[in-house]
């Protein structure tokens, strides 16, 4: 199953591990950092101004990666999320904070655009779906490894000693990332005149199917950040981060069966599967009232990401046009980025930190599910008809 994936692969894949780690690792323990400021009420801002900057990042960074490479892209990213790890202990203001968050939000605008123009850049076109499930599953690692240790960690060494963690996280993969080889052959020296951006520089029109589907379904993402490490509190889970663990055992997992359903039956058609159990998982998550639903409904949402997530890197990957691989990431990263910062933002409105307000929450994300199958139904039979 994995001959066919080469040593610059995996590599890849286990510096990207950490990085998601280490910037998940102090996710679930923001909100009460926050809250020590006496700024419980901006818990929405901490993801929402976090990932503006990712999505303001991603044009460049996707036009950078198809011009200076790929792997200048990826330092990049992760010498803002070191220097910012250090930073966040100095924090003795909302706003100083805020703006370390905003700042923040770059290295992730940054690295994963890079680190998936190259991964795209190593598979093989008749293996692309299994090889982005193998990706995935090392992404979903980071997410659940960093949140699930979190709390753990904070609580034990304290908030201070975590953030440092974090930065010690993101220079191991630094590490790790020295070694990749460069996969862009024609490299230019870096200009300032490349920071100059054109509409095409920003948007990749031949990913757009894939771009819709993923702004729908991420509002989900953005409102189960802000609004989980809360759930655990009121469900008396110390780890705030628990959600997470089991998340992240599911995606694991479902992808050792399902790694090549998308090669096998099609990438929307094994979107609708996973965006149906994401439906499933936000209803889930708007009835839990006890540590068993509360699991259940993270074993659903790990499922859904198991399937759906690897499956859309694998569809923008087949829509983007080889010369503009970094582009076709960068649009697919500014959706992701669109849909968090939409959810983020809709629980300052919905969620006014109590458990009473839940249920409304997740309805709202249940919504935006729905409405990603609607528009991948649409899609698959609108290409049926004129194909």
């Amino acid at each position: 199953m994995f001959e066919r994936y080469s040593r610059n692969f995996w590599i890849v894949c286990i510096g990207m591990f950490l990085f998601m780690t280490s910037f998940n690792l102090i996710m679930p323990e923001l909100n009460t950092f926050i809250t020590l400021l006496d700024g419980a009420e901006y818990k929405g801002l901490i993801i929402t101004i976090f990932t503006i900057s990712a999505g303001l990042a991603r044009p460049f960074s996707g036009k950078l990666s198809d011009t200076i490479g790929r792997k200048k892209v990826i330092f990049f990213g992760l010498v803002i999320c070191f220097v910012t790890s250090l930073l966040y202990p100095l924090s003795y203001s909302i706003w100083f904070f805020l703006a370390l968050r905003f700042i923040h939000g770059f290295s992730v605008g940054f690295s994963p655009t890079g680190a998936t123009a190259l991964i795209t850049d190593i598979l093989p076109e008749e293996k692309r779906g299994q090889g982005m499930g193998i990706w995935g599953t090392f992404i979903s690692l980071g997410i659940g490894v960093g949140q699930s240790l979190g709390s753990l960690i904070g609580d034990t060494l304290g908030l201070t000693n975590l953030f440092f963690i974090s930065a010690s996280i993101a220079v191991l993969s630094g590490i790790l990332m020295y070694y990749v080889e460069e996969t862009l052959e024609k490299q230019e020296a870096f200009k300032p005149k490349l920071l100059l951006l054109k509409w095409q520089d920003v948007f990749e029109p031949s990913v757009l199917p894939a771009a819709m589907v993923m702004a729908l379904s991420a509002v989900c993402s953005g409102i189960i950040f802000v609004v989980t490490p809360d759930m655990s509190e009121y469900l008396g889970i110390t780890n705030k981060g628990w959600f997470f663990g089991i998340y992240v055992i599911a995606t694991i997992v479902i992808r050792l069966f399902s790694s090549s359903l998308s090669d096998r039956i099609g990438r929307r058609q094994t979107l609708l599967i996973g965006f149906g159990f994401l439906t499933i998982s936000m209803f889930l998550l708007g009835a839990a009232d006890s540590i068993f639903s509360y699991g259940v409904a993270a074993i659903v949402f790990g499922v859904a990401t198991g399937i759906s997530s690897p499956t859309l890197f694998a569809w923008t990957a087949d829509l983007s046009h080889p010369e503009r691989r970094g582009v076709g990431s960068g649009t697919m990263f500014i959706a992701l980025e669109i849909g968090i910062m939409t959810g983020s933002a809709l629980t300052l409105f919905s969620y006014d930190n109590s458990i009473a307000s839940v249920k409304t929450t997740f309805l709202i994300a249940a919504g935006f599910a729905i409405t990603s199958m609607l528009y991948l139904t649409w899609h698959l039979f609108r290409r049926q008809k004129t194909s």
